[in-house]
């Protein structure tokens, strides 16, 4: 019987990175796990650093920081107009500048003061060697200056020790043989990421996860019992008539972002954004759940919504109202459309009815129409609510009897 040769340190660390890249491990877990690999296999690493490229609406990039007696963290690098000039005297700002491959700063050695101040930083704190190195790097324009949001897809990355003879080549050797399985845990952590990312974005928190999860198949519907919560500025039409575009767009941005939160916050999830208003719906349970939440988050937005033109109104800028249809009952939910195109969305008599419901705000003075069905799933929770009387809607076959909620005056 023969015996297996012995492996090497590379080995073992090349077979864990594919392992945890073809799991779908997630990128801290991979880096994390690649530094204390590097630790046991002998190199002696003081800190570990990696800046990824991102696809995100309110960051660009992310940071991963490892430090030997702490452990690692994470840090996400939000969009903005200029880069900090930290980023800039940086190291790994010099490699994207030039389109190096790699720049080695032996710490030990040096005499005078280095060029990049954060490197005399870790040589304050006892750092001898430093060492940095990237994947899919781009060279920069001359006279470019990159942002941290503004990074080329890849991965820059540095190692430090305070090994008191700095880095030896063959502990280098093992970071470089390594690095393109690195490379590729680290894409595949992107990959996934920037998938659950731009789902969660696009088509909202439950929407997202279903098609990640595989329900992509034109036609898969599931019935389910929700809240369906409709959502509209008033006036909008005349305002975006009289201000400018950007102000429009600025004032449409504050107001769908408190909907938005008092939504989520209360587990309800966004099915999708129509001009200037959204359609929500609550399935957190029972259908007496799914009410008590939707109903919560009734009471949450009057709050905001006050606190919000009061803000704008303060700081001189157009304030708006907003009107709110809520009605539930059985919808189908998943993907419609063309085989080609399709959407994650919810059809069904009762978001017919909630449409309907909404067209009544104007006839019955109200801003708030809430159904029959949701008052009596709310039971007890439901006690705020007045009764405006019986109503035929437009395809209805039975009235309905609607509901607002009582607002009592300060």
């Amino acid at each position: 019987m023969t015996s297996s040769p012995p492996r090497s340190s590379a080995d073992e660390l090349i077979d864990w990175l594919l392992e945890r890249g073809l799991e779908g491990a997630e990128q801290p877990e991979i880096l994390e796990g690649y530094c204390v690999r590097l630790v046991e296999a002998g190199v002696p690493l003081m800190r570990f650093h990696a800046a990824q490229s991102a696809y995100h609406p309110t960051y660009g990039g992310t940071g991963f920081n490892w430090y030997r007696d702490e452990g690692g963290s994470v840090e996400n690098y939000e969009h903005r107009e200029e880069p900090p000039e930290q980023w800039v005297s940086s190291p790994l700002y010099e490699m994207l500048r030039t389109g190096a491959m790699e720049l080695r700063e032996r710490l030990r050695d040096q005499n005078e003061p280095s060029r990049f101040p954060f490197l005399n930083e870790l040589h304050q704190k006892g750092a001898t060697d430093y060492f940095a190195s990237g994947l899919v790097l781009q060279k920069v324009d001359p006279g470019q200056r990159i942002a941290l949001d503004q990074m080329p897809e890849g991965v820059l990355m540095s190692w430090t020790t305070d090994h008191p003879e700095g880095f030896a080549e063959q502990q280098l050797g093992l970071i470089r043989y390594t690095m393109p399985q690195l490379g590729l845990a680290l894409k595949s952590a992107s990959n996934r990421k920037l998938a659950e990312d731009l789902l969660k974005v696009y088509l909202g928190r439950d929407a997202g996860q279903r098609v990640l999860s595989g329900e992509i198949r034109r036609g898969s519907l599931q019935m389910i019992d929700a809240v369906i919560w409709n959502f509209d500025l008033e006036g909008f039409t005349g305002l975006s008539e009289r201000l400018p575009g950007s102000d429009i767009i600025a004032m449409l941005n504050d107001y769908l972002a408190v909907a938005v939160e008092v939504v989520q916050g209360c587990g309800g999830n966004i099915l999708k954004f129509m001009g200037d208003g959204l359609m929500a719906m609550f399935d957190v349970g029972e259908s007496d759940e799914d009410a008590r939440a939707a109903l919560a988050a009734v009471a949450k937005l009057q709050d905001r919504m006050t606190e919000l033109n009061a803000q704008r109104a303060a700081a001189g800028l157009p304030v708006s109202n907003y009107t709110l249809a809520l009605h539930s009952g059985e919808i189908l939910y998943g993907n419609i459309g063309a085989e080609n195109r399709l959407d994650f969305t919810v059809i069904g008599p009762a978001v017919n009815q909630a449409a309907r419901i909404a067209g009544m705000h104007r006839a019955l003075d109200q801003r708030i129409l809430i159904s029959d069905d949701v008052a009596r799933a709310a039971g007890d929770s439901g006690r705020d609510l007045v009764s405006l009387g019986r109503y035929m809607l437009r395809g209805v076959a039975e009235p309905k009897e609607l509901f607002t909620l009582y607002q009592p005056t300060a």
